[in-house]
């Protein structure tokens, strides 16, 4: 995927902005409408196809709200920066053994106590359309990337 040069800069300040935020909400839609959110450990980085990603287990209710509705939204904060960041794109589950090696970490034993060897690990990969964020160096006017 080619990104415009523009576009390239903003994601790599949403990079630096994210960069070291372990953990934000994972909002999703629920079969009735209703968004559902819960925490997630998050990589602290986005990839080169603008995205970021999260691991699951494939069976979690989350899979099936995104299964329905891939919209979701990811908000990362750091109080003590005085930091806001609210991602908003679509989720896919992804089950690729080399991308979960790639992307493990020691940390996320404490959520998949069987680490790696467990077959319902698996990742959200979503692919971000919009970001806003709120950082105390711009006097928290909020800023877009889209």
């Amino acid at each position: 995927m080619t990104i415009s040069t523009d576009r390239n800069q903003q994601f790599q300040q949403l990079n630096r902005l994210i960069k070291d935020i372990d953990a934000g909400m994972l909002t999703t839609v629920d079969d009735d409408g209703s968004l559902h959110s819960r925490p997630m450990f998050t990589n602290n980085e986005i990839d080169s196809d603008c995205a970021i990603w999260l691991f699951t287990y494939a069976s979690s209710h989350k899979v099936v709200e995104i299964e329905h509705c891939q919209q979701v939204n990811l908000s990362l904060s750091s109080s003590e920066q005085e930091r806001y960041i609210s991602i908003s794109g679509s989720a896919q589950l992804v089950k690729d053994r080399n991308k979960l090696q790639q992307l493990w970490k020691p940390e996320l034993q404490t959520w998949f106590p069987k680490g790696l060897e467990d077959p319902d690990i698996a990742l959200l990969k979503v692919k971000i359309n919009k970001a806003d964020y709120w950082d105390s160096r711009t006097k928290f006017q909020p800023q877009t990337i889209s």
